[in-house]
């Protein structure tokens, strides 16, 4: 056992009332797990992770603990938080070869569910240990969506998945590879051939245009495409990410491992405003990325992005606010530009569907529970919240896959 993992939960104090636990989306029972751990009960302490999430090997490695359970940890008063993350993943790790527990399978009870991302694998796995003939319609080659084609592999490793993916046709889901709904099978042709439930878990894989002159050059790329599979590209040696979230961030640092000897991030604001989290960003930095801040792109180059200076502007009652610094431009010289500045969802479903009601953005509407206004059609995820964290994912696909059993048992 790593000594960091039992200095880490040894340091728990055992709060009455923890606070870690309240600032987890999935209200993860961290005090007693952890006892559970330190008293030689590891199997017990993975059963009651597992049960809660069953997606707790990942989070374990890509939530954002520093807002959410250790950034609200008592400990956290002398900067020294107990880093549960680390002990999480450890019993995960050891637990989730025993955590897929297979059930009879009513062969009636067929179940839809489109994408295999957080959202598609949790439903999934709660739906299948209910005895629900569950399949997974997958557009890529192989399951995990976000996991596997938006998370970098230095963050989260491939194993896992395809470990995950291996219990789950053990416990006796189907998976489909390579079959995108909507263009060819559709909601309807799903409902035909008896599913009594479809979930929509897509997420969102639309990059967001900066809509300047030059986008569409030879040298640009967008930064939900290069993570798909960055070994295909040629950036060159000096690359510009152009964006400053979690993406971005995960963009800049691949690059970086890809070989390219100078990557910058250019942001229109400043760090201050960056919405990655500040350790991405911190990791970042020490990965050997560049920042551009105050820099707005107008239009991309054959050999740079021309662009114009912001500034940070004070009102009278000291409100701040970034604003163009008029007559000040310039252009930076670049190889390559990625832009990661947000994705939005495909249409393919609901362009094909009817009854199925979206927001302007184009994100799926659903109620509290995950129903969508056609009877039947259910959807979580990003494709409904747009891009958010695994773990909020599990926490309104928990909800979905009740709503999933309820709903199929009225009927």
């Amino acid at each position: 056992m790593s000594n960091h993992v039992l200095e880490e939960a040894r340091k728990c104090l055992g709060c009455k009332k923890p606070r870690c636990k309240a600032a987890c989306p999935v209200s993860t029972e961290i005090p007693e797990v952890i006892s559970l751990f330190l008293n030689g009960e590891i199997e017990e302490a993975g059963e009651k992770l597992f049960n809660n999430n069953p997606l707790s090997v990942i989070c374990s490695l890509v939530c954002p603990h520093e807002k959410q359970c250790e950034g609200n940890c008592v400990l956290n008063a002398k900067k020294n938080p107990v880093h549960f993350g680390d002990v999480e993943n450890y019993i995960s790790n050891f637990y989730i070869h025993k955590a897929f527990s297979k059930s009879k399978i009513d062969k009636d009870k067929r179940v839809a569910i489109i994408g295999s991302g957080p959202a598609g694998i949790t439903i999934s796995i709660l739906l299948a240990q209910k005895g629900y003939n569950v399949t997974i319609f997958e557009a890529h080659d192989k399951i995990g969506g976000v996991l596997r084609y938006g998370i970098p592999e230095f963050r989260l490793s491939r194993d896992i998945l395809d470990n995950i993916k291996e219990k789950l046709v053990e416990i006796g889901v189907k998976i489909r590879p390579n079959t995108m709904i909507g263009p060819y099978i559709t909601i309807d042709d799903l409902f035909r051939d008896g599913y009594k439930a479809i979930f929509i878990g897509t997420g969102v894989w639309n990059p967001r245009t900066l809509n300047v002159k030059g986008e569409t050059l030879g040298h640009v790329h967008y930064g939900i495409d290069y993570l798909k599979n960055p070994d295909v590209y040629d950036l060159g040696d000096r690359v510009t990410v152009v964006g400053a979230g979690n993406a971005a961030m995960d963009v800049a640092r691949t690059a970086i491992r890809k070989g390219a000897k100078e990557v910058y991030v250019m942001y229109r604001k400043g760090e201050i405003d960056a919405p990655a989290e500040k350790l991405e960003v911190e990791y970042a930095k020490l990965d050997g990325v560049k920042f551009l801040y105050y820099k707005n792109p107008l239009e991309i180059l054959e050999d740079g992005i021309r662009y114009e200076e912001t500034k940070e502007v004070f009102d009278a009652e000291g409100n701040r606010t970034v604003t163009i610094d008029k007559g000040k431009e310039g252009v930076f010289n670049t190889d390559s530009v990625i832009i990661a500045v947000s994705q939005g969802p495909r249409s393919n479903i609901v362009s094909t569907t009817k009854g199925i009601n979206t927001l302007s953005s184009g994100l799926v509407h659903v109620d509290e529970c995950g129903r969508t206004s056609r009877e039947g059609v259910f959807a979580s995820g990003d494709v409904v919240t747009g891009a958010k964290t695994v773990v909020e994912a599990v926490r309104l696909s928990k909800k979905v896959a009740e709503a999933i059993d309820e709903y199929i048992n009225s009927i």
